[in-house]
């Protein structure tokens, strides 16, 4: 998409924003004009956003959509005034009218003038993509919500308190008054977002500008926080500002759209406009990218800029498996599986107390090779936790690992050091977070190299020469072997987090979140190159997310996880086609689609239900010690039911 010119399509409803009657507005809230802002980089200053101009009205939502790098989030801290001190505005005007207020430019106003103190926080707030980052841990989720509000209200404490407790029941915690006193990390992620969104409404502000608010969320948990911040907005009667890569929140948020491309504006309009008729090669991409459910058998995404990768040197060292070798059994089969945690309580006057958590229950699993099996749930629902057990680095309560070498079955919960030592280069990890799992100290050859060098394989030469080779193979310039990660992009540092994975020539890959915190475009490159590394190298996945479209486009078969148990299993079709359980319908129902004829049904996931097996209606609902087994509704789906209920008289299924 290089040179990439904007759309020259004629004026149509595509090139005018909507606008609220007169009679509900006479202004628009927020008027960007001609706004550029550029980047001081070795004594020049480099350009990161140019003539960017839209209008947002009172009471309407605006999506920003674009890549990393299109300069959103740049936009959106030029309208705050906190640009970063190598960045300033070079021409344009961020003209703000608030509710019965005067206008004003905030580009002509000082970052720590009193007007832009009075403005930030106050009339104009924000909520951060990464809610854990952006708290501060040492400090009570009370204590930072009610500050913003004594900072911009002559409010004594006692009342900043009582309003941020009504501030935290409005944003929907289910115990407001407790949740003054703890601390961030004492709150899942949605609570953590959800006390940003609190803290950025404490002051009732006539804009909310809300930069990636779900990109880190589990799908049910992202469509419960749009849905209370499209109920906020309604209630405060506020304006919204949303920047997102994510072109299914935008069909379920936007009245309008604003489309960027390095720094520019390629396409603007209603959303009903650019989504019914696109008219910019780059819109058209981004939605060629995205995975959905109604993609046909073969059907591959369209990244915007493909990969091409060379896989012809692992084909001459990789014998494939022989008929006797496939029928030993499963690649890997897991039989009993549990795991538990205790939490160790110490009291200044009383003993300590032990409590314990089950975070893996009795799960039974067979994947075969060459098959891709994806492994679905929300955060917390055990994924994590049985990846970790399959790799030793978590022992299990009790249960069996087995896993087919080609053809010998070994039990890898019975290996020795020596023994586990060997294995490992068989059975490999790629993980979520491209930017923390790469050392940054170490270049791109020594991280590639390092496998190898710890297992004693070839010398300098031939690991250099194999790195070169792993370059190549997920599309990279072995010229840059020499450089280290924080000079790559996100998708590129996950290329190379699966070419250091497949040093040693693993036959399976196990995935936890591998394009979870990729751009969609990014996203399509790496989900491609995935599956074509599976078919030209034969290699076994186990691929974890709680993206369910992502899963479909990927996997041959799917298991869904709740509370630490598989509640349902079965083939890609068949699980999203005709899903049974209510988890897994719940799960369904909460993705978004970027399409303005299939919106959220926010009815499914508005409360906290689905998630309870306690309150699963009949033959599903179960309590923690009661007994649970399959049932098998057609070949090759079964859902898990209580035991007492499997017959044919009991279940109507």
């Amino acid at each position: 998409m290089n040179g990439i010119s904007r759309s020259s399509h004629s004026p149509t409803e595509n090139d005018s924003m909507a606008q609220p009657s007169s009679s509900t507005a006479s202004q628009p809230l927020l008027a960007v004009d001609r706004l550029g802002v550029a980047f001081r980089v070795h004594d020049s200053w480099v350009p990161a956003v140019k003539e960017l101009s839209f209008e947002l009205w009172p009471g309407k939502t605006l999506a920003i959509v674009g890549e990393s790098g299109s300069g959103k989030t740049v936009s959106s801290q030029a309208i705050l005034g906190i640009l970063p001190k190598s960045a300033r505005i070079t021409q344009g005007t961020i003209r703000f009218t608030p509710r019965g207020g005067q206008s004003v430019d905030i580009a002509a106003l000082q970052p720590s003038s009193p007007e832009m103190l009075d403005i930030r926080g106050n009339q104009i707030s924000i909520i951060f993509q990464e809610p854990m980052v952006s708290l501060s841990p040492m400090h009570t989720i009370g204590d930072q919500i009610s500050e913003a509000m004594l900072l911009h209200r002559k409010v004594n404490v006692a009342e900043a308190m009582k309003a941020t407790r009504d501030m935290l029941d409005l944003v929907g915690f289910p115990a407001p008054e407790r949740a003054l006193k703890h601390y961030p990390f004492e709150l899942s992620g949605g609570l953590r977002q959800r006390a940003m969104i609190a803290m950025a409404l404490i002051c009732h502000p006539s804009l909310l500008i809300a930069d990636e608010p779900t990109t880190a969320l589990d799908v049910t948990v992202q469509a419960q926080i749009l849905h209370l911040i499209k109920s906020l907005q309604q209630e405060l009667g506020m304006a919204v500002l949303l920047i997102t890569h994510d072109l299914g929140v935008v069909a379920n948020m936007a009245d309008d759209v604003v489309v960027m491309y390095h720094g520019e504006v390629m396409e603007r309009g209603s959303a009903a406009a650019l989504f019914r008729s696109p008219q910019h090669p780059y819109l058209k991409a981004l939605l060629a990218a995205v995975p959905h459910f109604d993609m046909g058998a073969g059907e591959r995404l369209t990244p915007i800029r493909e990969i091409d990768h060379d896989t012809s040197h692992f084909h001459r060292l990789r014998a494939p498996w022989t008929e006797e070798q496939r029928n030993a059994g499963p690649h890997l089969s897991v039989s009993g599986l549990s795991k538990s945690f205790s939490d160790r309580k110490s009291h200044w006057f009383s003993r300590a107390t032990v409590s314990s958590t089950q975070a893996v229950r009795d799960v039974d699993l067979d994947i075969a090779c060459g098959e891709c099996f994806g492994l679905v749930g929300e955060s917390g629902c055990g994924k994590t936790t049985l990846s970790k057990m399959l790799m030793r680095a978590f022992k299990p309560d009790s249960g069996r690992i087995l896993y087919n070498d080609r053809g010998t079955m070994i039990d890898l919960l019975h290996l020795n050091d020596e023994q586990l030592r060997a294995f490992r280069p068989k059975m490999r990890f790629v993980f979520q977070d491209p930017y923390s799992s790469l050392n940054p100290r170490m270049t791109i050859l020594r991280i590639l190299c390092e496998p190898m060098l710890i297992h004693n394989v070839g010398d300098a030469r031939s690991r250099r020469q194999r790195a070169q080779e792993l370059m190549a193979l997920v599309g990279l310039d072995p010229r840059f072997l020499n450089r280290y990660p924080h000079s790559f992009s996100g998708g590129q540092r996950q290329r190379i987090s699966i070419a250091r994975a497949l040093a040693l020539e693993p036959e399976l890959l196990i995935f936890d979140e591998p394009v979870s915190a990729l751009d969609v475009s990014v996203q399509a490159q790496i989900l491609n190159l995935l599956k074509d590394l599976q078919r030209e190298l034969g290699l076994t996945y186990l691929f974890i997310s709680h993206n369910l479209a992502v899963v479909d486009y990927v996997a041959d078969r799917i298991g869904v996880m709740c509370r630490g148990e598989l509640v349902e299993l079965g083939r890609r079709e068949q699980i999203f086609r005709n899903p049974q359980h209510p988890y897994t319908r719940a799960l369904l129902a909460a993705v978004p689609y970027p399409d303005l004829d299939r919106p959220l049904d926010f009815s499914l996931i508005r409360d906290e239900s689905f998630r309870d097996p306690d309150q699963w209606p009949e033959p599903y609902g179960h309590s923690a010690n009661t007994d649970t087994a399959w049932w098998e509704i057609e070949p090759g789906h079964q859902v898990r039911v209580l035991a007492q209920q499997i017959s044919a008289r009991s279940l109507n299924l």
